[in-house]
């Protein structure tokens, strides 16, 4: 599919009654979601990365208290976090995206990973298994997420995660999976501030970032930097309700964390030779033309903040 058509589609869609319903049928059955287990599978590698990433930095996952951004269509990453042992994981979505039958599918789905869970979080296997089973029985019977997790689990939207009800000091880990590229600037450090806020001293907050265009999944014949072509006023023509992204580059999300207060203890911004020789091969805005290509070709980034053990937010 053309990326300006999947775009053109996207943003009809965002502005007409029953758009959003309409969108995700599509999805369903042309898109992402269509092979549910592969895209399912593709969170659980994510998921198993952000593990070791958390492990390493002295907050592993069993006893954590967890907070999410961007819960999405069903919880992957808040669902292997109760089977590995947290003591709470709140999951919050600007708007109520989750999807009762994808939910159910995901707590089945599961079951194929507890082998991973429980290594990843150093606990038996059994105990994974025990909760994996406890979970589908008690989806199949409607019990919502928080009922089926024993209040583990907690889902709250529509919800902002730049201002939240939480205490201050109150969690372990902040983090998000492929949400802050779609997240405007300003909330962006909104968030970081939030979770600065919210997280215990010593606490850390995790984002894994996927800064490249999100267009490329859908055609083959553009790359992850397509997007660096255009202008702000050019690139509002393809940006939607769908699929906002706010092409800040890997760097930048760091430069803001640490502008928070955050010390950086992880981070993976690396260029690849592939990105440079598509930079090098493609015309490039002039809006971009500050950014050292070693830098501006740079599509993924994993990193960590730490909450400095004595500092206490007002």
């Amino acid at each position: 599919m053309h990326w300006r058509a999947k775009g053109v589609l996207q943003k009809v869609l965002g502005h007409v009654p029953g758009g959003e319903e309409a969108h995700y049928v599509l999805q369903r059955r042309f898109g992402g979601l269509r092979g549910f287990t592969r895209e399912f599978d593709i969170k659980m590698d994510d998921w198993r990365l952000m593990a070791g990433h958390l492990h390493k930095a002295g907050v592993p996952i069993a006893g954590a208290r967890l907070f999410e951004i961007g819960s999405g269509w069903y919880p992957t990453f808040p669902f292997a976090c109760y089977l590995g042992g947290a003591r709470q994981v709140i999951t919050v979505d600007l708007n109520r995206h989750i999807k009762p039958d994808l939910v159910r599918e995901c707590a089945g789905n599961l079951g194929r990973h507890t082998a991973l869970i429980a290594e990843a979080c150093g606990i038996p296997e059994d105990e994974v298994r025990q909760r994996q089973q406890q979970l589908v029985e008690r989806l199949q019977r409607n019990d919502d997420v928080a009922a089926a997790t024993d209040g583990v689990v907690v889902y709250d939207a529509p919800a902002d995660a730049s201002r939240t009800s939480i205490p201050a000091h109150e969690l372990d880990c902040v983090f998000s999976n492929s949400v802050l590229e779609h997240v405007n600037p300003e909330a962006v450090d909104e968030i970081f501030r939030e979770a600065m806020r919210i997280l215990a001293p010593g606490g850390i907050m995790f984002h894994s970032v996927n800064c490249g265009d999100h267009y490329a999944y859908v055609d083959s014949k553009i790359n992850q930097l397509n997007y660096l072509r255009y202008s702000d006023r050019e690139w509002r023509r393809w940006d939607n309700a769908f699929l906002y992204q706010n092409r800040m580059r890997a760097y930048e999300f760091v430069d803001r964390a640490t502008a928070v207060g955050f010390d950086i203890v992880l981070n993976t911004e690396c260029a690849r030779e592939k990105r440079l020789a598509e930079l090098a091969a493609m015309p490039v805005h002039p809006q971009f033309a500050h950014i050292p290509p070693e830098r501006l070709c740079v599509t993924s980034i994993d990193f960590i903040g730490r909450k400095r053990p004595a500092e206490v937010s007002p």
